[in-house]
Parts: structure tokens; sequence; C-alpha cells
């Protein structure tokens, strides 16, 4: 049978490329709670449960004293709203379609486009949530009041971006070795539960115990964004590029790395 094969040239590459990456990351929306407001409601709880398990903590311990002078619960939710995001952009690039799944026989579906969608589906959910949740605070506890909103979205974007970066790490390396790939991904999630810095200001930090944390992008994103929502807070230990810089390099290796392990999948190392 002839089969004709249709090229697509100039601004219709970027119509049909946003066309297919659209209608995947619905899928990936739907997919992950069977329809978009059961996996907004899901993700919301996740991120209030988290809230309130360390909203009791610090006021049992006491440990309110040492965050930032102003709205204890804008603390709280700078640090949780960036670790969620973080977290779960990584764990779902991790888990998106690789070389040897089924969807990849149908001719569109690329591993690009698996995890593209992936991300962003996680970027709309979190973003989602956050509103929600920020406009709930403000209209129920007390008005939310963000010194610099734009620096808050920058953070909120490179604390995205940084976890899609890691996760393409654990990506290339799921083909060739995929129970280490699971428990890295674990180990660096559970790791971040304190590395991260979402309990603790920066600034507090003594000099002899800041190089644990420093080489974390998500400290960094944490920090800056409290910065950008206090008034009276300036990060000084500290950066904004510090996350540029290190996705960046990471996107790189992991382009490449996960080049080489398409190049290299089988389905039966995928099965384990």
């Amino acid at each position: 049978m002839l089969h004709h094969e249709r090229n697509y040239s100039g601004i219709w590459v970027l119509v049909r490329f946003g066309s297919l990456l659209y209608h995947t990351t619905v899928r990936k929306v739907v997919k992950k709670g069977g329809n978009p407001l059961k996996a907004l409601a899901a993700n919301i709880m996740q991120s209030v449960m988290l809230i309130l398990v360390f909203y009791i903590m610090f006021t049992v311990f006491g440990r309110r004293a040492s965050a930032i002078r102003g709205d204890f619960l804008m603390f709280l939710m700078t640090g949780i709203f960036m670790f969620m995001t973080h977290t779960k952009t990584m764990g779902a690039v991790v888990n998106s379609e690789g070389p040897a799944s089924p969807i990849m026989q149908h001719a569109p579906m690329t591993t690009f486009l698996g995890i593209a969608s992936s991300a962003l589906s996680t970027l709309y959910l979190q973003l989602l949530s956050m509103l929600v949740i920020l406009f709930v605070a403000d209209v129920a506890f007390a008005p939310v009041v963000i010194e610099d909103p734009g620096g808050v979205f920058l953070a909120f974007l490179l604390a995205w971006f940084s976890g899609l970066t890691i996760g393409l790490i654990f990506l290339s390396l799921k083909p060739l070795a995929p129970s280490f790939a699971s428990i890295g991904t674990m180990l660096y999630s559970r790791a971040n539960m304190i590395a991260s810095g979402k309990m603790f200001a920066a600034n507090n930090l003594p000099a002899a115990i800041l190089p644990y944390f420093a080489w974390n992008p998500l400290f960094h994103t944490i920090d800056q964004a409290r910065g950008a929502a206090f008034i009276n807070y300036t990060p000084h230990n500290t950066s904004i590029m510090y996350p540029v810089y290190f996705s960046g390099t990471i996107l790189i290796i992991g382009m490449m790395g996960e080049f080489f392990a398409r190049q290299h999948a089988s389905a039966s190392k995928s099965a384990r």
C-alpha cells in the first residue's frame, strides 16, 4: 500500500508541535486524577496537609521565633510551594514515557514530548494549587501581602525548572539502571525534606553548616522567594543566578544522557 508522508515546514511545524504538546499535557493532567478537578483537589490537599503539619510542629516546639519576622504562614507557604513544585516535577519527568514505552509506537509521539508534557502538567497543577491556597488564605485568615510578586514567581519557575533538569538526569539513567534511578530519585526527594531549607531561614545558618545546603538549587530558590516575599528579609547566603547556572548545566548533561540512553534502551530493562 502506498503511504504518503506529509512534510510540515515553517510556522506549521510550531503549530503542530504546540497542538501535540497541548493534548499530551491534558492527557497527563487527566491521568493523574481521572479528571482535572480531582487532580487539582488532590494536589491542593497535599500542599495544605504539609503546611498544616509544619505549622503544628513549629508551634508545638516553639520554633516560630526562628522564622522571618512577618507572616508566619507566608514563611511556610514559600518553602512548601517551592519544595512541592521541585519534587513533583522531578518525579513526573522521571516517570514520563521512555523510549521503550508502548505509546512511542505512535509516530507523532517522542520522548521530548513525554518529558515536556509531564513537566508542564505538573507546573499547571502546582500553579493553580498555589493560587487557590493563597486566595483561601487571604479570604479566610489574613490579607496575603507579597512585597515582590514577580520575584516570588521567578523563584517558583526556577524551582520547577531545576526539578525538571534533575529529573532528566534520573530519567537518562532509568533505561540503563532502573533500580539505581528509582533509589536515587527517592533519596534525593527525602534529602530535600531538610536540604531544601524550607524549615528555616538561610541567613540564620552558621557558616560551618552552610556548605551542606549551598549546593542545592532548591535551597537558593526558597531563600530568594522569601527575600522577595518579605520586605524585612534580604538573602545574604544565596543567589538567584545559582539555580540558573546549575539547571542550565544539568539540562545539557541530562539531554546528552537521555539521547545516549535512548539509543541503548530495551523493553526488558525498562520493565525491571
